[in-house]
């Protein structure tokens, strides 16, 4: 038998991973043919791209389509998740769209907004504004139009409260390039974070296994056991340690769900008003009196954790290019940070 491993890997599982050992009786056979027969929910179309994207590797080495498998190969395989076989709604909902060309585009998510269609938010995501966007680009023919209707091209995603800039795919190559990219972690992906306390040292890696916790499955637990979590890594810089809060910058390694959020919670420094991870309540300072009343207040302007994802970096899936993005911090962050500075 075909021993066939299949995980789900970083952002949110988006992408798959798949590991093929060929069996010692498989007969030669084209990798594309090989890999429609193992992976039946792939299209050749998918499968293609992913070869063309250097997603597709034998022995850890990019192959071609004609590449013949042989017993004993080992092909790893690293493809965007098949989208939901459901009907999405096209939305007019405005993007702020920072880039855009052909093969992708990137967008500013504001906080609020959640990225795909799920159980009790099948209106109103990202998603279905990206649905709406496509169907009426100027180049755009109707039947294309009709067949991205339930192809989104998402790669990656951010939580809902969380705002900042996001790649999406506008094709299969660049779907399959960008996720081989998050895969072997050369995107570039910096989040700017309010957090409780100042982090000692102010600069330095925060790592552990990332899995749900025992107590509450909507939120994520730090541990050191590797088989009750995924191995996550954040690199963090302190930027601005204002006494009892500090605007710190946080850089990727991993992209694990909530990561940034657990681990900081994990070190003692929970993101300021993040309700799921003991945030939105006073952990420096008096909790009583003025103090308390200015929290409260500073709570209001920034009603949702304090994490925004400032820049974004990663390489063009068909000019090779390397193409890098940066934001503003948005209006309710910008806002709080300046209230905590004018204290200070």
């Amino acid at each position: 038998m075909t021993e066939e491993i299949s995980e789900s890997l970083e952002e949110d599982d988006l992408y798959e991973h798949h590991r093929i050992v060929v069996d010692g009786g498989q007969s030669l056979l084209r990798i594309d043919r090989f890999l429609m027969i193992k992976l039946p929910n792939a299209s050749r179309t998918k499968l293609q791209a992913a070869i063309d994207a250097e997603s597709v590797r034998v022995a850890g080495k990019p192959t071609k389509a004609s590449y013949k498998v042989k017993p004993g190969d080992v092909i790893t395989v690293a493809l965007a998740h098949p989208p939901r076989e459901t009907d999405l709604v096209p939305e007019n909902i405005p993007l702020d769209i920072v880039f855009e060309d052909d093969d992708l585009l990137v967008v500013n998510k504001p906080a609020g907004m959640v990225v795909h269609p799920a159980f009790g938010n099948w209106t109103g995501t990202l998603v279905n504004a990206l649905v709406y966007h496509f169907q009426h680009l100027p180049s755009m023919a109707p039947s294309h139009a009709q067949a991205n209707v339930i192809r989104p091209g998402l790669v990656h995603r951010i939580d809902k409260d969380t705002s900042g800039l996001m790649v999406i795919a506008k094709t299969e190559l660049a779907m399959a390039h960008l996720a081989r990219q998050f895969f072997d972690h050369s995107i570039e992906r910096t989040y700017y974070a309010l957090v409780w306390g100042t982090p000692d040292p102010p600069e330095g890696t925060i790592t552990g296994y990332i899995g749900r916790s025992v107590r509450d499955r909507k939120v994520m637990s730090i541990y050191d056991d590797e088989t009750k979590g995924k191995w996550a890594v954040t690199h963090y810089r302190t930027l601005e340690p204002l006494q009892y809060v500090s605007l710190v910058q946080c850089n990727l390694e991993t992209g694990r769900t909530h990561q940034i959020r657990a681990h900081f919670q994990h070190i003692g420094h929970p993101l300021f008003n993040d309700a799921s991870y003991s945030g939105d309540r006073i952990l420096r300072g008096n909790p009583n009196g003025s103090f308390k009343a200015f929290v409260d207040n500073a709570f209001s302007l920034l009603p949702r954790q304090a994490l925004h994802a400032k820049s974004l970096g990663f390489t063009h899936p068909r000019t090779g290019a390397r193409l890098q993005f940066d934001s503003e911090l948005p209006a309710d962050f910008a806002a709080a940070l300046d209230k905590w500075r004018k204290r200070g």
